[in-house]
Protein backbone atom coordinates (compact mmCIF):
# COMPACT_ATOMS: atom_id res chain seq x y z
CA UNK A 1 0.00 0.00 0.00
CA UNK A 2 1.26 3.44 -0.91
CA UNK A 3 1.17 6.65 1.10
CA UNK A 4 -1.61 9.19 0.78
CA UNK A 5 -0.84 12.85 1.51
CA UNK A 6 -3.34 15.72 1.43
CA UNK A 7 -2.60 19.43 1.21
CA UNK A 8 -5.50 21.70 2.10
CA UNK A 9 -6.11 25.32 3.04
CA UNK A 10 -8.19 28.37 2.28
CA UNK A 11 -8.48 29.63 -1.28
CA UNK A 12 -5.24 31.34 -2.28
CA UNK A 13 -3.14 29.48 0.28
CA UNK A 14 -0.92 27.92 -2.40
CA UNK A 15 -2.19 24.34 -2.31
CA UNK A 16 -1.70 23.71 -6.02
CA UNK A 17 1.78 25.21 -6.06
CA UNK A 18 2.93 23.29 -2.99
CA UNK A 19 1.43 20.02 -4.22
CA UNK A 20 3.33 20.32 -7.49
CA UNK A 21 6.59 21.23 -5.75
CA UNK A 22 6.22 18.22 -3.48
CA UNK A 23 5.47 15.96 -6.44
CA UNK A 24 8.63 17.13 -8.21
CA UNK A 25 10.83 16.63 -5.17
CA UNK A 26 9.56 13.13 -4.40
CA UNK A 27 9.80 12.16 -8.08
CA UNK A 28 13.42 13.35 -8.14
CA UNK A 29 14.06 10.99 -5.23
CA UNK A 30 12.91 8.11 -7.42
CA UNK A 31 9.43 7.64 -5.98
CA UNK A 32 6.35 6.85 -8.03
CA UNK A 33 4.05 9.81 -7.41
CA UNK A 34 0.57 10.74 -8.61
CA UNK A 35 -0.86 14.23 -8.10
CA UNK A 36 -4.63 14.63 -7.95
CA UNK A 37 -6.77 17.71 -7.36
CA UNK A 38 -10.30 18.33 -6.19
CA UNK A 39 -12.78 19.39 -7.37
CA UNK A 40 -11.95 17.38 -10.50
CA UNK A 41 -13.21 20.13 -12.79
CA UNK A 42 -14.42 19.20 -16.25
CA UNK A 43 -15.37 15.62 -15.37
CA UNK A 44 -18.86 14.15 -14.86
CA UNK A 45 -18.15 13.58 -11.17
CA UNK A 46 -17.64 17.28 -10.55
CA UNK A 47 -20.80 18.46 -12.33
CA UNK A 48 -22.77 19.07 -9.12
CA UNK A 49 -19.81 20.85 -7.53
CA UNK A 50 -19.41 23.14 -10.52
CA UNK A 51 -23.15 23.83 -10.50
CA UNK A 52 -22.94 24.82 -6.82
CA UNK A 53 -19.73 26.87 -7.02
CA UNK A 54 -20.91 28.60 -10.17
CA UNK A 55 -23.86 30.05 -8.31
CA UNK A 56 -26.65 28.12 -10.02
CA UNK A 57 -27.99 27.20 -6.59
CA UNK A 58 -27.63 30.79 -5.42
CA UNK A 59 -24.77 33.17 -4.69
CA UNK A 60 -24.85 32.57 -0.92
CA UNK A 61 -22.82 29.45 0.00
CA UNK A 62 -25.03 28.94 3.07
CA UNK A 63 -28.06 28.59 0.79
CA UNK A 64 -26.94 25.00 0.12
CA UNK A 65 -26.72 23.27 3.46
CA UNK A 66 -23.51 21.67 4.67
CA UNK A 67 -24.71 18.09 4.26
CA UNK A 68 -26.06 18.55 0.73
CA UNK A 69 -22.95 20.38 -0.51
CA UNK A 70 -20.70 17.77 1.11
CA UNK A 71 -22.33 15.01 -0.90
CA UNK A 72 -21.50 16.85 -4.14
CA UNK A 73 -17.79 16.83 -3.30
CA UNK A 74 -17.85 13.29 -1.94
CA UNK A 75 -19.28 11.92 -5.21
CA UNK A 76 -16.50 13.68 -7.12
CA UNK A 77 -13.87 12.06 -4.92
CA UNK A 78 -15.49 8.63 -5.08
CA UNK A 79 -15.64 8.49 -8.88
CA UNK A 80 -12.07 9.78 -9.18
CA UNK A 81 -10.80 7.21 -6.69
CA UNK A 82 -12.57 4.32 -8.41
CA UNK A 83 -11.50 5.23 -11.94
CA UNK A 84 -8.15 7.04 -11.69
CA UNK A 85 -6.00 6.63 -8.59
CA UNK A 86 -7.35 3.91 -6.35
CA UNK A 87 -5.37 1.09 -7.96
CA UNK A 88 -2.21 3.19 -8.01
CA UNK A 89 -2.45 3.74 -4.24
CA UNK A 90 -2.67 0.00 -3.58
CA UNK A 91 0.79 -0.54 -5.05
CA UNK A 92 3.71 -0.58 -2.59
CA UNK A 93 6.00 2.45 -2.29
CA UNK A 94 3.75 4.78 -4.28
CA UNK A 95 2.69 8.25 -3.15
CA UNK A 96 -0.58 10.00 -3.96
CA UNK A 97 -0.68 13.74 -3.28
CA UNK A 98 -4.12 15.36 -3.18
CA UNK A 99 -4.75 19.06 -3.55
CA UNK A 100 -7.86 19.16 -1.30
CA UNK A 101 -9.82 16.15 -0.07
CA UNK A 102 -12.42 15.35 2.60
CA UNK A 103 -10.69 18.01 4.68
CA UNK A 104 -12.16 20.67 2.35
CA UNK A 105 -15.66 19.68 3.47
CA UNK A 106 -14.45 19.92 7.05
CA UNK A 107 -13.45 23.52 6.33
CA UNK A 108 -15.94 25.03 3.90
CA UNK A 109 -19.07 23.11 4.91
CA UNK A 110 -18.46 22.86 8.66
CA UNK A 111 -18.28 26.66 8.71
CA UNK A 112 -21.95 26.92 7.68
CA UNK A 113 -23.16 25.29 10.88
CA UNK A 114 -23.64 26.61 14.43
CA UNK A 115 -20.69 25.81 16.68
CA UNK A 116 -22.73 23.36 18.76
CA UNK A 117 -23.25 21.19 15.64
CA UNK A 118 -19.61 20.95 14.59
CA UNK A 119 -18.77 17.70 16.36
CA UNK A 120 -21.84 15.95 14.97
CA UNK A 121 -21.01 17.10 11.45
CA UNK A 122 -17.39 15.94 11.64
CA UNK A 123 -18.54 12.56 12.98
CA UNK A 124 -21.03 12.27 10.11
CA UNK A 125 -18.48 13.38 7.50
CA UNK A 126 -15.82 10.89 8.57
CA UNK A 127 -18.36 8.07 8.71
CA UNK A 128 -19.91 9.00 5.34
CA UNK A 129 -16.76 9.40 3.26
CA UNK A 130 -14.35 6.96 4.89
CA UNK A 131 -16.59 4.25 6.34
CA UNK A 132 -19.71 4.25 4.14
CA UNK A 133 -18.19 5.23 0.78
CA UNK A 134 -14.89 3.53 1.59
CA UNK A 135 -12.64 6.39 0.49
CA UNK A 136 -9.06 5.97 1.74
CA UNK A 137 -8.05 7.92 4.82
CA UNK A 138 -5.00 10.15 4.35
CA UNK A 139 -1.77 9.17 6.07
CA UNK A 140 -1.09 12.89 6.53
CA UNK A 141 -3.09 16.08 6.02
CA UNK A 142 -1.05 19.28 5.89
CA UNK A 143 -3.17 22.35 6.45
CA UNK A 144 -1.57 25.37 4.78
CA UNK A 145 -2.70 28.04 7.19
CA UNK A 146 -3.29 31.48 5.69
CA UNK A 147 -5.31 34.27 7.29
CA UNK A 148 -8.59 35.15 5.57
CA UNK A 149 -7.37 38.68 4.81
CA UNK A 150 -4.26 37.43 3.00
CA UNK A 151 -6.26 34.69 1.32
CA UNK A 152 -8.77 37.16 -0.11
CA UNK A 153 -5.98 39.43 -1.31
CA UNK A 154 -4.18 36.57 -3.07
CA UNK A 155 -7.38 35.30 -4.70
CA UNK A 156 -8.15 38.80 -6.01
CA UNK A 157 -4.62 39.11 -7.38
CA UNK A 158 -4.87 35.73 -9.10
CA UNK A 159 -8.24 36.61 -10.60
CA UNK A 160 -6.93 39.93 -11.94
CA UNK A 161 -3.82 38.30 -13.44
CA UNK A 162 -5.44 35.24 -15.00
CA UNK A 163 -9.02 36.32 -15.57
CA UNK A 164 -10.17 33.33 -13.54
CA UNK A 165 -13.68 33.95 -12.25
CA UNK A 166 -14.12 33.75 -8.49
CA UNK A 167 -16.50 31.09 -7.21
CA UNK A 168 -19.16 31.76 -4.56
CA UNK A 169 -16.79 30.80 -1.72
CA UNK A 170 -14.10 33.20 -2.91
CA UNK A 171 -16.60 36.02 -3.37
CA UNK A 172 -17.88 35.82 0.20
CA UNK A 173 -15.55 37.34 2.86
CA UNK A 174 -17.81 36.07 5.65
CA UNK A 175 -17.56 32.52 4.33
CA UNK A 176 -13.76 32.65 4.27
CA UNK A 177 -13.63 34.11 7.79
CA UNK A 178 -15.94 31.40 9.11
CA UNK A 179 -14.02 28.70 7.22
CA UNK A 180 -10.76 29.74 8.86
CA UNK A 181 -12.25 29.18 12.31
CA UNK A 182 -13.72 25.87 11.21
CA UNK A 183 -10.35 24.77 9.81
CA UNK A 184 -8.52 25.48 13.05
CA UNK A 185 -11.09 23.42 14.94
CA UNK A 186 -11.09 20.54 12.45
CA UNK A 187 -7.29 20.47 12.39
CA UNK A 188 -7.25 19.90 16.13
CA UNK A 189 -10.08 17.36 16.07
CA UNK A 190 -8.71 15.32 13.16
CA UNK A 191 -4.98 15.68 13.84
CA UNK A 192 -3.89 17.68 10.81
CA UNK A 193 -0.41 19.14 10.59
CA UNK A 194 -0.93 22.92 10.72
CA UNK A 195 1.69 24.80 8.74
CA UNK A 196 1.66 28.63 9.04
CA UNK A 197 2.16 30.11 5.58
CA UNK A 198 2.26 33.76 6.59
CA UNK A 199 4.38 36.12 8.65
CA UNK A 200 2.54 39.17 9.86
CA UNK A 201 0.40 40.49 7.04
CA UNK A 202 2.33 38.81 4.22
CA UNK A 203 2.62 35.27 2.86
CA UNK A 204 5.88 33.45 3.51
CA UNK A 205 8.24 32.63 0.63
CA UNK A 206 7.03 29.72 -1.48
CA UNK A 207 10.38 27.94 -1.15
CA UNK A 208 10.33 28.16 2.66
CA UNK A 209 6.83 26.72 2.83
CA UNK A 210 7.85 23.93 0.43
CA UNK A 211 10.71 23.01 2.73
CA UNK A 212 8.35 22.73 5.70
CA UNK A 213 5.88 20.65 3.69
CA UNK A 214 8.64 18.27 2.65
CA UNK A 215 9.87 17.93 6.23
CA UNK A 216 6.38 16.99 7.41
CA UNK A 217 5.93 14.47 4.62
CA UNK A 218 9.34 12.84 5.14
CA UNK A 219 8.22 11.93 8.63
CA UNK A 220 5.68 9.41 7.28
CA UNK A 221 7.55 8.01 4.25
Amino acid sequence: MGRFIVLDGLDGSGKGTQAELLRRRLTEEGREVMLISFPHYGTPGAAAVEFYLGGQLGSDPAGTNAYAASTFYAVDRYLSWRTEWGDFLTRPDTVVIANRYTSANAVHQLSKLPREEWDAFLDWLGDFEFDRLGLPRPDLTVYLEMTPAISMRLVSHRSAETGQKKDIHELDPHHLEASYGAAVYAASRWGWHRLPCYAGDEPRAIEDIAGDVYAAVKGIL
